[in-house]
C-alpha cells in the first residue's frame, strides 16, 4: 500500500503513474486537507483520501509532496501514528532526511527525491538520496514508484540542493528560453504562433539528438556551427553578452536558495 502526502500536482502525477503501471487503486491513499479536492480524487482515479494518520498506520510507504513550509506540521502529524517499518519518501525541497528522522522521533528509512514537473506527461527527472536508515531495498522501492514517470537517478544526498537548482528547477529555464526565441522570431517579422510551433520542435529536435546519439553538447553544437557562417554569429552575441555566465550563476543561486529552504 502507498500512500501520497499532499496530492498537488505533482502527487496527482505520481497517482497516475502509479495506476497506469499497473498498481490497483486499492492500492493506492491519498492524503489532501481539501474535501473538494478529496471528492475529486476520488471521482477521477477510485482511490481513498484518508487522514495523515490513516495513512500513517495502513500504507507501507508514505510519499510525502507537501510545500517544504508544511512539511513540519505533517511529520508532527504523522509521528505518533508511525510504526518503524515504514518507508517514508520526501518530495519536499530542501528538507533533509536528517531532518525528518528528527521529527519523527524514530529511526525510520527515508529516501530523499527531487522530481520536476514533467512528472506530468511521464518525462520526469527524479534523483534520489538515502538517508542514514535507508538500504538498497528502501532506494529499489522508491525507484519503482518513480519509473512509471520518468528516468531516475541516484545521487549522494550532499548533491541534492544542486540537482534541486539543475533539475528541479531546470523546466522553467528551457522555457525561458522558449519566450526569448519566440519573442526573437516576432522581432524577425514571424507570427507569433508560427515562431512558437518552429521553437517547440527545435527544442524537442535537440534534445532527441542529445539523447538518442549520446554525442557531448558541444560536439553535436559545432556540427550546426559552419566556419564564418549564421550559428557563429550568433555565438559570438551569446558570448559577448555573459550568457553562459549568467546561467551558472542563476543555477548557482537556485542551489543557495533550495539549502535556505532546507535550513528552515
Amino acid at each position: 500500500m502507498i500512500g501520497i502526502l499532499g496530492a498537488g500536482k505533482m502527487g496527482e502525477a505520481l497517482i497516475s503513474g502509479l495506476l497506469r503501471a499497473g498498481r490497483h487503486p486499492s492500492g493506492v491513499l491519498a492524503v489532501v486537507r481539501r474535501a473538494e479536492r478529496a471528492a475529486a480524487l476520488r471521482e477521477a482515479y477510485g482511490i481513498s483520501v484518508v487522514s495523515a494518520a490513516e495513512a500513517a498506520k495502513t500504507a507501507d510507504t508514505l510519499v510525502i509532496t507537501v510545500k517544504p513550509q508544511d512539511m513540519t506540521a505533517l511529520l508532527d502529524e504523522l509521528a505518533p501514528h508511525l510504526p518503524a517499518d515504514r518507508l517514508i519518501i520526501s518530495v519536499a525541497a530542501g528538507i533533509t532526511t536528517s531532518m525528518i528522522e528528527r521529527r519523527l522521533g524514530a529511526e525510520v528509512p527515508v529516501v530523499r527525491v527531487m522530481s520536476n514537473t514533467p512528472v506530468l506527461v511521464d518525462q520526469a527527472m527524479s534523483v534520489i538520496s538515502a538517508g542514514p536508515h535507508a538500504g538498497e531495498e528502501h532506494l529499489r522501492r522508491a525507484e519503482e514508484l518513480l519509473r512509471p514517470v520518468g528516468k531516475v537517478l541516484r545521487i549522494p544526498e550532499s548533491q541534492q540542493d544542486a540537482a534541486t537548482a539543475l533539475s528541479g528547477s531546470g523546466p522553467a529555464y528551457v522555457y525561458y528560453l522558449v519566450e526569448a526565441m519566440v519573442d526573437a522570431g516576432i522581432l524577425l517579422g514571424m507570427p507569433r504562433g508560427t515562431a512558437l510551433e518552429m521553437v517547440i520542435q527545435t527544442v524537442y529536435g535537440a534534445a532527441t539528438m542529445l539523447r538518442e546519439t549520446g554525442e557531448h553538447p558541444v560536439i553535436l553544437r559545432e556540427a550546426v556551427t559552419s566556419p564564418g557562417g549564421t550559428t557563429i554569429s550568433a555565438i559570438r552575441e551569446l558570448e559577448k553578452h555573459g550568457v553562459r555566465a549568467a546561467f551558472l550563476a542563476a543555477i548557482e543561486a537556485a542551489r543557495d536558495r533550495g539549502a535556505e529552504l532546507g535550513s528552515g
